[in-house]
């Protein structure tokens, strides 16, 4: 299979995303090429680490780099200050200087953690993305977006970081549990609801083909993501218009994810459901014919994914303060992106309080 090549275009730092199977062991001479200081570190977490590290490791040394590796605890709790922190004990520990570099070895949590410690690190090493998740490698790895969460809600603390590579190496999907695909899928069905009609009609056609892992069919539908996150990064890069549309299902999505604890939901089961609600909503609000609406809800039920959550009261309280924290609130009010029709949405869309009160209300029921 041909490795495909999607340019992001930011000027001088512009950068390639390169997707294709078995492309791990050449990590080091893509390294090599970039011309990168010669000690790196690789910090990954428990999941990908058993999998992958040391094949990257022994990539680095091969091209002669001298790697540290740093291995954090999976899931999102790991998205802290306090790792953080001890992150940067060890890079100065093995003595990384500026022109060292930083290899983000996992999921979507591996990622930002990852990338913000390179951000902010001696004010800024270059970083290489190797995401290790169907999630990571159609979103969170390309664009630039770093950071960790606090306690009042998610990616609160973060920087606009550009890696200098995006490695997707579709092998690693292979040790996917099932439960993680799926996750992975609800961020490529929501680039068909932004973006590309036609993307969206491919995923109802070719779910099958797909929930089975079928490279064939599953390698241009990751290079089709990356490239619409491309277009909308180059045009928008820190989010100041355009880019929000990336946001899709995101603001209840993430407070879903805050007000049940992280680690109740996957970061794709809580936006599956953030993406549902955002549907409904766009029908009340922008008119999304039902019909669309209906057609989202089935494609994500297809895909196994979750649709609605139980909220009692005490959560639903907890969800709108989340909401409120969300950096996509603009003087106090939270604005959502919404859907005119499957392909194109409008961001910051002022939403009644009594409208989002009735949507979750109707998010009431079982959580799959």
């Amino acid at each position: 299979m041909p490795v495909r090549f999607v340019s992001v275009q930011l000027g001088r730092r512009s950068y390639l995303i390169k997707i294709g199977p078995s492309l791990l062991p050449a990590l080091g001479s893509d390294g090599a090429r970039l011309k990168l200081g010669e000690r790196c570190a690789i910090i990954t977490d428990k999941n990908a680490g058993k999998h992958f590290a040391k094949t990257v490791f022994d990539s680095l040394v091969r091209a002669g780099f001298s790697p540290l590796l740093i291995t954090v605890a999976a899931g999102e709790t790991a998205k802290s200050l306090r790792t953080v922190e001890n992150c940067y004990n060890q890079l100065a520990a093995h003595r990384l200087e500026r022109k060292s570099f930083i290899v983000a070895l996992g999921g979507g949590v591996v990622g930002d953690l990852a990338g913000f410690v390179a951000a902010t690190y001696l004010r800024g090493l270059p970083f290489i993305q190797v995401p290790t998740t169907l999630l990571a490698q159609v979103d969170s790895s390309v664009g630039g977006k770093t950071g960790v969460n606090l306690r009042a809600g998610k990616n609160l603390v973060g920087a606009f970081y550009q890696p200098r590579l995006v490695l997707c190496d579709l092998n690693t999907l292979k040790t996917l549990p099932d439960r993680e695909f799926r996750a992975g899928l609800a961020e490529v069905i929501k680039y068909g609801i932004i973006f590309d009609s036609s993307l969206f009609e491919k995923l109802e056609r070719d779910l099958p083909k797909i929930l089975k892992r079928d490279e064939k069919v599953l390698a241009p539908v990751i290079a089709r993501c990356c490239e619409i996150k491309a277009e909308v990064v180059s045009q928008d890069e820190t989010e100041s218009g355009l880019r929000s549309i990336l946001n899709f299902g995101h603001t209840i999505g993430h407070a879903i994810e805050n007000s049940y604890g992280y680690g109740k939901f996957l970061h794709g089961e809580a936006i599956s459901i953030g993406q549902v609600a955002a549907a409904k909503l766009s029908e009340k609000i922008l008119g999304l014919p039902r019909e669309n609406v209906i057609r989202i809800e089935n494609l994500f039920r297809r895909c196994f994914l979750p649709v609605r959550c139980k909220l009692g009261a005490s959560q639903q309280k907890k969800l709108f303060d989340a909401m409120r924290l969300d950096k996509k609130t603009m003087d106090g009010e939270i604005r959502f992106v919404l859907a005119r029709q499957i392909g194109k949405v409008e961001f910051g869309q002022r939403v009644p309080a009594e409208a989002i009160e009735t949507c979750l209300e109707q998010l009431e029921g079982s959580t799959c």
